[in-house]
């Protein structure tokens, strides 16, 4: 019978059970362990489990692999207390949003006959705890998966194979280059979404600007509701590149201000909104792939090319409207026509 650990019962691990049970494999054996009172057996009752562990080395024992999906900085805390019962040869990894200090923490804390292989399943939601989890959760979202120089082929094998088992798309990528990158596409909006709630929130006229919130604002600040205890982890495990990423948005927003405050003409601003909104609708109808680090035009399928063209055409169409409505617009032409409408 193979034996899967997870350590850590919120969502992320929650959902890893629901995932890993639903998947059907023959003789799946699933130990659980969580620190807060009565998840453990909330976690079974919901079949995420099979059995529930008091400690977090019985868990581990005799499990091939182990997922420790504890919010981050417990994560040293676990390392150290499922090192000695760990057994030869067991792939380990994790489920945090930040990667540098975990890859040190393994080196450290971890038997020189294991694997680690650093995970993080770029998925979540705003609501926390077992009883959100959903076996949905990882379906065709990436998630990174960044090995230890140490790891066996056959540890990452086994940690690929077991992320493609809760649907999700394995993608293998460096600590720093991860923690860099979701740095701007994750952690800022995080930040960006709780300034904005607090912003809003503290001001005078908050219960008139709550009575006219609309689904835009909503949006934008649905982040704001996530894990405290997530947000402050995140920030002080990658805290420089945050730092970058805040300040490279601070110039963004006094750049597009100072256009706002300063500008005479429409033009400038017309075209800054309309510039972003082709980029982004672009990205939304097919993201850029990430090249391979030899990947040459000639390299690439059929499909990506006619995915590359199909974009490539798209901006420069939505660039050519743009700079037609700026110049009709100057002349007059755009003025009489919506008189005539």
């Amino acid at each position: 019978m193979a034996r899967i650990a997870i350590i850590g019962l919120g969502l992320i691990g929650g959902s890893i059970g629901l995932a890993l049970k639903r998947a059907g494999l023959p003789d799946l054996e699933i130990v659980g362990h969580d620190a807060e009172y009565g998840v453990n057996g909330k976690a079974r009752k919901l079949g995420a489990i099979d059995h529930e562990a008091k400690h977090p080395a019985q868990a581990v024992e005799g499990c091939a692999l182990v997922i420790v999906a504890t919010p981050i900085l417990h994560i040293r805390h676990a390392f150290e207390a499922i090192a000695p019962a760990l057994g030869e040869g067991a792939a380990v990894t994790d489920t945090a949003s930040t990667k540098k200090d975990v890859m040190r923490w393994a080196k450290e804390l971890l038997p020189g006959d294991i694997s680690f292989v650093g995970g993080h399943p770029i998925a979540g939601k705003e609501t926390a705890g077992i009883t959100a989890a959903d076996a949905d959760l990882f379906r065709d979202r990436p998630w990174a998966i960044v090995p230890s120089l140490t790891a066996t082929e056959h540890a990452i094998t086994t940690v690929e194979t077991f992320v493609a088992l809760t649907g999700a798309i394995p993608t293998t990528i460096d600590a720093e280059e991860h923690d860099s990158y979701l740095a701007a596409v994750s952690h800022l909006p995080l930040l960006v979404s709780t300034a904005l709630f607090s912003l809003t929130s503290g001001s005078q006229a908050w219960p008139e600007l709550a009575a006219v919130a609309g689904p835009g604002f909503r949006d934008t600040t649905r982040l704001a509701s996530s894990s405290p205890t997530m947000s402050h982890d995140i920030s002080l495990t990658n805290r420089e590149n945050l730092v970058h990423w805040l300040d490279r948005y601070l110039e963004e927003l006094r750049g597009l201000r100072d256009i706002i405050a300063t500008s005479e003409t429409q033009e400038e601003l017309s075209e800054r909104f309309a510039t972003v909104q082709a980029a982004r609708d672009a990205f939304m109808i097919a993201p850029p792939a990430k090249p391979e680090p030899d990947q040459n035009i000639d390299d690439m399928s059929a499909g990506q090319r006619m995915m590359s063209l199909m974009v490539g055409e798209y901006v420069v169409r939505r660039a050519k409207d743009v700079q037609d409505t700026l110049e009709k617009r100057a002349s007059g032409e755009l003025d009489e026509y919506e008189k005539q409408r």
